[in-house]
């Protein structure tokens, strides 16, 4: 093998190195909360979408708790907003366009879901409130799909995603310092 390829070798070793180690999954065991903290209550989160799938609401609900209670397992979680921490939302936003378009006919459509996040911290015990401070936040995600399929299709095979992106961002705007 002459040096170029081998060059050529080394370089392309070193950028999969380089991409593996950037594209890793990242790991929730450093959770961020505040010894003070014990309880959580999560509002259901609504569908309030001009388009609304009726099944991504339960679905995103069900897969939060389930996160919050096995990844946050310190935090009991209530069925009162006298909690130490309150969340609750709504998706706000669900729609589709065309992404992308090949000999002018659209080849790829994108599903965009946004979910409106409220953060309440109702720990108060000397006058300042303990952190992390309430907030609101709006989490989107957008999600491709061919256009020789149906929306009603995609919908189908696109909701596990959806609910697991979701899920995760929505999980890291609550219990991670980013």
């Amino acid at each position: 093998m002459n040096k170029r390829a081998m060059r050529g070798l080394v370089l392309i070793a070193a950028l999969l190195s380089l991409g593996s180690s950037s594209c890793k999954v990242y790991s929730f065991k450093d959770v961020s909360i505040p010894p003070e903290v014990h309880s959580i209550h999560i509002n259901y989160i609504e569908n309030r979408a001009p388009l609304v799938n009726p099944l991504l609401a339960p679905q995103l609900n069900d897969a939060l708790r389930q996160k919050i209670n096995n990844q946050a397992s310190k935090l009991s979680q209530v069925g009162t907003s006298d909690a130490d921490w309150e969340v609750s939302g709504w998706v706000s936003g669900y729609n589709y366009t065309t992404s992308g378009i090949a000999s002018q006919v659209a080849s790829s459509n994108r599903l965009a879901v946004t979910v409106h996040v409220v953060f309440k911290n109702h720990l108060d015990p000397t006058g300042k409130k303990v952190a992390p401070a309430d907030f609101e936040a709006d989490v989107t995600r957008n999600f491709d799909f061919s256009a020789t399929i149906t929306i009603t299709d995609a919908e189908q095979q696109l909701l596990p995603t959806i609910v697991s992106n979701l899920t995760d961002e929505i999980f890291n705007k609550l219990f991670s310092n980013w």
